[in-house]
């Protein structure tokens, strides 16, 4: 089956400017011409249009972008190892933040702070977090973070409650950026940053956040198998179980 770059620009929403950039980036494969000039579309394109479409929203297009151009390169195992390295990402940051939680509800149970709780400086507050002074200072300026000031000197300050919000803004900052995290960050923005509850709902909406990413890193990489086999890349071999394609 073939088709006109309208139809399947029209099939896939997308406009056919961007189908062409699709093809001039090498994200999908070139298109042949018919006998009228015209250039023609086939199931294999739409696979790729397909897995496009269904990676780029859990990996990224920049991720999506080079495991196809692996795959189109006959590296089957690289483009597998690039998603792969996405997925380990999403897994990591979804550790950080159930340890996260644990921690404030360590601390509400505690009573929260009190005026006798330390003060922190910038490099203290780095150190415990594991976020680069640098970061910290792009949050605050970019109204992120809300942060108090030392009255002797102007320092910035920072108490535990701070360092859960630095925390939450790290995991988001690994994640795939989208309409969700803006929105995210933006209540971060919004919320009393030293009120532990509402940094604690923060963190359940997050955590809701990537099981939603997981879930669809599963349908991208379902779409990404479905065109593996369609173009029967090198590497793939269906023969046998998978256990013993592993023993030597």
């Amino acid at each position: 089956m073939t088709c006109y770059p309208q139809k399947i620009a029209a099939k896939f929403m997308i406009s056919p400017s961007t189908l062409r950039n699709y093809e001039a980036k090498g994200l999908i494969p070139p298109a042949e011409r018919g006998v009228n000039g015209y250039r023609m579309f086939t199931e294999i394109h739409e696979a790729y249009l397909a897995c496009i479409q269904a990676m780029s929203p859990a990996f990224g297009m920049e991720v999506t972008t080079e495991a196809l151009h692996r795959l189109r390169e006959d590296k089957l195992h690289e483009a597998l190892w690039i998603v792969k390295e996405k997925e380990v990402s999403l897994y990591e940051g979804k550790g950080k933040l159930v340890q996260l939680v644990r921690e404030m509800e360590r601390y509400a149970s505690a009573n929260g702070a009190s005026e006798a709780e330390e003060w922190l400086t910038i490099r203290e507050a780095a150190a415990r977090t594991g976020v680069p002074k640098s970061a910290i200072r792009y949050w605050e300026k970019a109204g992120l973070l809300a942060v108090q000031r030392d009255p002797a000197n102007e320092y910035r300050r920072y108490r535990t409650p701070h360092l859960f919000v630095i925390r939450l803004l790290q995991v988001l900052q690994s994640a795939v950026y989208s309409e969700t995290t803006v929105k995210l960050k933006q209540s971060i923005a919004a919320a009393e940053q030293t009120d532990i509850p509402q940094i604690q709902e923060l963190a359940a909406n997050i955590l809701a956040f990537l099981d939603k990413v997981n879930a669809s890193q599963i349908r991208g990489i379902a779409y990404l198998y479905r065109l593996i086999r369609m173009t029967k890349a090198e590497g793939l071999d269906e023969s046998q179980p998978w256990e013993e394609n592993l023993l030597p």
